[in-house]
């Protein structure tokens, strides 16, 4: 498939789908006029790489996990290497979606008090402050425990 049937399938512009390339994400064949040309398996590469790029990871990381995240292959010697680096942007992505649920508590408080007060609603700043942490540190807080699983604490 051409470039155009990808970016429509995918619902990827066609200049980002270029930029990947670019990138060394994706790697079309070329047809004998030059023409980009696109098998099934990248569709599911784009979706893979869209939601990498979601979680927070750069396109740098992705390229060099990528040939680690292929369904058809076994993970090569040099996939070791990344584990611990993957084992950093997960916890990463643990703070980051802390910090959101301990925002999103602070906002129901909020709203609760505001609901039953019947005056205008508390600063907003106020109640956030206080789930961020020492002053000025912005920085959401995560734990995981043995599983990996997130271990949440919103009081």
């Amino acid at each position: 498939m051409r470039i155009g049937e990808l970016a429509r399938r995918t619902g990827v512009d066609e200049q980002l789908l270029r930029y990947y390339e670019k990138q060394g994400l994706l790697v079309p064949e070329r047809s004998a006029n030059g023409y980009r040309e696109y098998d099934e398996a990248d569709v599911g590469a784009v979706r893979k790489i869209r939601g990498l790029l979601a979680a927070g990871l750069s396109t740098t990381t992705i390229a060099e996990v990528s040939s680690c995240l292929r369904d058809d292959s076994l993970p090569t010697p040099a996939c070791a290497g990344v584990v611990e680096r993957l084992r950093g942007e997960r916890e990463r992505i643990d703070q980051v979606i802390q910090g959101l649920l301990d925002a999103r508590a602070a906002l129901d408080d909020v709203i609760r008090r505001g609901e039953g007060a019947g005056s205008p609603t508390p600063d907003v700043r106020t109640t956030v402050s206080n789930f961020a942490g020492r002053p000025g540190d912005s920085r959401p807080r995560a734990a995981s425990n043995a599983t990996g699983r997130i271990e949440l604490n919103l009081r």
